[in-house]
């Protein structure tokens, strides 16, 4: 699994953190061992520009998820594999917006970060929360993609 990551943000994260929940997320989820995904975090001038060009939004985001090849997914031994590295997208995340979030939710800055990159990769899948019942699916997954991920940090 190739992950790239750019911190373009002026904040200081611990981009390994987001790395290993990001592959994690992808290895849980059956996705291709060859798929290729790019994070890059952003400022929120940035990010702003991003909301507003790609999603119509004023103000900064969070996180942002631009899927690129839906190919990715592995279904099992039953479906033919292309053996191709599929590009899965990008996720742009905003520390700083994070952070604001990390405190209003009462816990850390890194904390948010790993769940907006649960959520970016889970959003790149195809999962949306713009239903009620697709919110319920796509929260409840990113619970426990994160919670498997924090379980076997401690382990380790």
């Amino acid at each position: 699994m190739s992950i790239e990551i750019a911190n373009e943000s002026g904040v200081e994260v611990d981009t390994d953190a987001i790395l290993a929940v990001a592959r994690h997320a992808l290895e849980e989820m059956g996705v291709n061992p060859l798929a290729e995904l790019s994070i890059l975090l952003v400022d929120i001038d940035y990010m702003t520009e991003l909301n507003h060009r790609w999603m119509g939004s004023d103000g900064p985001t969070d996180v942002l998820a631009f899927p690129m090849d839906e190919g990715s997914v592995d279904h099992g031994p039953g479906e033919a594999g292309t053996g191709e590295p599929a590009l899965l997208g990008d996720i742009v995340l905003a520390p700083e917006v994070a952070a604001k979030q990390a405190a209003a939710a009462g816990h850390t800055p890194a904390d948010e970060l790993h769940l907006l990159t649960v959520h970016g990769v889970l959003h790149l899948l195809g999962y949306d929360h713009a239903e009620p019942e697709e919110e319920r699916e796509m929260f409840a997954l990113q619970a426990r993609l994160l919670q498997s991920w924090r379980s076997g940090r401690r382990a380790g």
